[in-house]
């Protein structure tokens, strides 16, 4: 990151490039031959659907849709602290839900983690004199 770059803007755009990455990986999974039928009986790779499972996935999802705006809202200090324990958290549900992928998934949870990790280090990393570029301090 350079000097000039503003530490809110990047968090942003990255928490947005990992929830597309998020939604782009689920709509291609339905291209895979039988998901729409395992969804549709209720189970999904053999794996009961319920409403505490839906409610959970539904839970992890809106982690990183929070973080786009949190990114944008929050004060430096306390913006640096939650992206780097939101983008811990998003990369453990990724490893998690990726127990045993395919080719498909690795390249999308590889793209996710690779840009994870560049929100944990911009956070980390984001200094006072950087704060001068953004909205709050």
């Amino acid at each position: 990151m350079t000097h000039t770059e503003n530490p809110r803007t990047l968090l942003t755009g990255l928490w947005t490039f990992v929830v597309l990455n998020f939604f782009a990986r689920d709509i291609h999974e339905l291209g895979r031959p039988g998901i729409l039928e395992q969804m549709m009986s209720g189970t999904f790779d053999g794996v009961e659907i319920t409403e505490a499972l839906m409610l959970l996935g539904g839970v992890m999802i809106e982690i990183p849709i929070l973080m786009t705006l949190l990114a944008s809202l929050l004060p430096r200090q306390a913006n640096r602290w939650i992206n780097v324990v939101a983008g811990f958290l998003t990369m453990a549900m990724i490893v998690a839900g990726n127990l045993n992928p395919d080719l498909d998934n690795v390249f999308f949870m590889g793209i996710q983690l690779i840009a994870l990790v560049a929100i944990i280090r911009t956070a980390w990393r984001w200094t006072v004199d950087q704060t001068a570029m953004g909205v709050r301090h």
